[in-house]
């Protein structure tokens, strides 16, 4: 995405931070290699919602709320797109302001065949448009997971429609889309701030103010079938590399890069997750391995274009440790019901990961076209922790209070939760009037 045309240092007064490939030179002009790269890098993270998150989050519930779960990444979608097409694109994307865009382009009018926006210089404005429509789509479906088993469907779908407006579009202006933090230097270049933060905020504001599952701490709530996680994993893990590469916006070594880091640092989240379990418990969990793996993903995505190689297998560790404590030593502590874990693994890591850009940003990856590169504290640019701080902080408060707000309107409005007969039949059939098979 646009997260490399961040400002480097406090006083940030760089432009236009170009890649060093055709996807950033000085002209305007369609490169046909580009666009073919971003069509495929759209196609795969639109498949990271259907089925990649759809299958995971099904996976890790009961069967009574498989189907229910499911129809919440699909709502996610239909909704979250069209509004993107109508306005929620020019809000983000169009026009230079501090806090949000501007309604230059109501269902994408006036872009045409050649039109070409300035935040990506070599591919048409039209798959610049869809490819963050796919990241708005994955953002908003992966709050669902925090209040599984237990969310009425009409209110999680006013939901996506409030929430996308309220805190999505403008975070995504801020950091990306020449907003104040942009503006200030805040470096993410696929989405720890405007994806990984806003969900896991979201989900744990969400988890609170919903309540815990019946029979919290006191059944069984294990997952339905594991097999349909670890397929959905998969789905997500071959997905991040349109996610994070894509970010690029364009073929060459800045992408590369990018997709080395994801994988090594999903790799190693894997690997400490299930380690940890294994000392702890004698046996490593097949939902362990497969959540540690999507810590390290979701850790390097503000980093991966950013960082060297080996950088991502040492976030990757970290993430694997810190997501781990989050999801069952913190989640334990302060006794909340996010079902899926969805702020110890994409909140906390969405958390750790904008951090860690800036300590391990590297000026060599990012500079381009006579332009240094944005360093970070490895480097001696302690600046760039600190903006880093800020940018967590803005953002994270600003999910958290606009998605609180949010939530009471659909509650004020139609109710969040299930009854409690619909959650003891389950939501696939309270809700949806269908069964899987026995």
């Amino acid at each position: 995405m646009r997260r490399f045309l961040a400002r480097p240092g406090l006083a940030g007064a760089l432009g236009l931070l170009c890649c060093a490939t055709p996807a950033f030179a000085a002209e305007s002009k369609i490169d046909a290699a580009d666009t073919g790269f971003m069509i495929f890098a759209t196609a795969l993270v639109l498949m990271m919602t259907l089925p990649g998150l759809a299958l995971f989050y099904a996976g890790m519930v009961r069967k009574k709320n498989v189907l229910a779960t499911m129809a919440q990444s699909l709502m996610a979608t239909a909704l979250v797109s069209l509004l993107w097409f109508g306005i929620g694109y020019s809000l983000t994307f169009r026009g230079d302001g501090a806090w949000i865009g501007d309604f230059s382009a109501p269902f994408l009018s006036g872009i045409g065949l050649d039109a070409i926006s300035p935040l990506a210089k070599t591919i048409p404005e039209l798959l610049f448009c869809i490819y963050q429509m796919t990241f708005a789509v994955i953002t908003v479906a992966l709050v669902g997971g925090a209040t599984a088993d237990r969310m009425k469907f009409s209110a999680f779908s006013l939901f996506a429609v409030l929430w996308l407006f309220v805190v999505y579009i403008p975070s995504a202006h801020w950091v990306w889309g020449n907003g104040f933090l942009q503006t200030l230097g805040v470096i993410d270049f696929a989405g720890g701030t405007v994806v990984h933060i806003n969900a896991g905020v979201a989900g744990l504001v969400a988890a609170l103010m919903v309540g815990n599952r019946m029979g919290y701490g006191r059944e069984n709530l294990s997952p339905y079938d594991l097999s349909m996680a670890f397929v959905g994993l998969g789905l997500l893990w071959v997905g991040w590399f349109g996610f994070n590469g894509g970010s690029a916006l364009g073929v060459g070594s800045r992408a590369v890069y990018a997709i080395t880091a994801t994988h090594l640092s999903a790799c190693a989240g894997a690997l400490v997750w299930g380690g940890i379990e294994w000392i702890e418990r004698g046996k490593p969990s097949v939902l362990g391995l497969i959540s540690g793996a999507v810590a390290g993903l979701g850790t390097i995505t503000p980093a991966s274009g950013f960082v060297l190689p080996w950088h991502g297998a040492v976030i990757g560790l970290l993430a694997g440790f810190i997501c781990f404590w989050a999801s069952t030593v913190l989640k334990m502590k302060l006794r909340y019901d996010d079902s899926l874990d969805v702020f110890g693994v994409h909140g906390i890591g969405g958390f750790l990961g904008t951090l860690l850009a800036g300590v391990f940003a590297t000026a060599s990856v990012s500079a381009a076209d006579g332009q240094p590169g944005i360093s970070g504290l490895i480097e001696g640019n302690w600046h760039q922790l600190m903006i880093q701080g800020v940018g967590v902080v803005v953002v994270g408060l600003w999910c958290a209070l606009g998605t609180a707000l949010v939530l009471k309107i659909v509650d004020l409005a139609i109710g969040l939760r299930a009854s409690p007969d619909q959650e003891r039949e389950g939501l696939d059939l309270a809700l949806h009037g269908e069964s899987l098979h026995a």
